[in-house]
Parts: structure tokens; sequence; C-alpha cells
């Protein structure tokens, strides 16, 4: 599997590359209120609107630096609640410092699998080149019944203990 590497507070993470639209710069969002912190807001993106994501404040609650390579990484993946017939969703990931694309097959060593269920988002975990890198898993990255609200999903798609 081929993924991109991005860095939050000097640690390395990626994202599967399959699941990458397009590495954008840096795009102001329009803020959206009473939404989480790691929301910024939502975008355009090719004629739709797409949550754009704060990745330094989801995995380290500090907003990155915005730097030259301070980058939008457009995602797209297909929730397992929604079935086959529903439209993939999109979102940005703001990220600090998206670096290159690597494989996990060049991987010395790995840890197959880490379920936190309070950071559902973080995959296992892999040694390449001298760096341990953390998977992202982008379709955990927001709480299912905010995806909902934002992609203005069918609202019984949302299991009823997510309204309290």
């Amino acid at each position: 599997m081929q993924l991109l590497t991005l860095t939050v507070e000097a640690e390395a993470y990626a994202i599967e590359s399959r699941q990458v639209v397009e590495v954008l710069p840096l795009v102001p969002a329009r803020p959206i209120p009473r939404m989480p912190d790691y929301v910024r807001g939502i975008f355009i993106h090719r004629g739709r609107l797409v949550p754009l994501i704060d990745l330094g404040l989801r995995l380290a609650d500090h907003p990155p630096a915005e730097l030259l390579s301070t980058r939008v990484i457009v995602v797209e993946y297909l929730p397992v609640q929604t079935g086959a017939d529903h439209a993939p969703i999109r979102l940005g990931i703001v990220a600090e410092n998206v670096v290159s694309f690597c494989s996990d097959a060049d991987a010395e060593a790995f840890l197959p699998g880490m379920h936190m269920p309070s950071a559902p988002y973080l995959g296992r975990l892999l040694r390449i080149g001298g760096r341990t890198i953390q998977l992202i898993r982008v379709e955990h990255l927001l709480p299912w019944e905010l995806v909902a609200g934002l992609v203005n999903l069918d609202a019984s798609l949302v299991p009823a203990a997510s309204y309290s």
C-alpha cells in the first residue's frame, strides 16, 4: 500500500494514497458555529462544499504551524454505514509538512493494530527508513453523527445512541 506521509507536532503520520484525491495549498475555510475546535469549517473544492479538519488540533490539541509546506489533503472514503449506493464522502485535512510517498512494503517493523476507543482514527504503526509512522484512518477522523450532519446524509443512517 502506498502512503502519503506528513507530520503533526514533529511526529510522522501517513494516509493511504488511494484515499487522497488532491493535495492543495492551505485554503481559507468558512467557520461553522458550534463545531468542535478541530473542524475549521467548510471550503469549496471542485464545486462541492467540503468539511476542513485541522489535524494538529485533532491529534495533538495544537493547530499546525502555517508553513510553506502546510497543505490541505483532500481525501475521499465511503463509510460502511451508508452502503455502496451512496457517494463517497470528501474531507479536507490540514497538515504541516506533507512530505512524500512511501510504501508499507518498505516497513522494517510494524505494530499490526491498535484500538483506542478515544482515538479510533489512529491506525497501525510502521517503522520505515528509521522513522516510526502512524497510519491515520480518515474514515474515523470525525464522529459519525458529525459526518452525517456536515454532508447531509439520511438521518436514519445515524445510530440512535448518537443523538444523546
